[in-house]
């Protein structure tokens, strides 16, 4: 199972990881982080995740890490 882990304050809602997820797992959240930018959010209930890291190495901001548990 594969998870990934978003560091929303370094979140600046570039949304690039949004479009790179072969799974759509994230999504633009409501919440908002101390930039007053809606930051993305990760959401999995049926353990899709692929664990490809095309988000992570998308984000040009290094805010997401890409989690691995066998």
């Amino acid at each position: 199972m594969s998870y990934i882990v978003i560091n929303k304050e370094k979140c600046k809602a570039c949304y690039l990881c949004v479009d790179e997820c072969p799974k759509k797992l994230l999504k633009v959240s409501k919440e908002t982080n101390s930039l007053g930018n809606h930051v993305v959010e990760f959401n999995d209930p049926n353990n899709e995740c692929l664990g490809c890291a095309m988000c992570a190495t998308r984000c040009p901001d290094l805010a997401i890490t890409e989690v691995y548990k066998g």
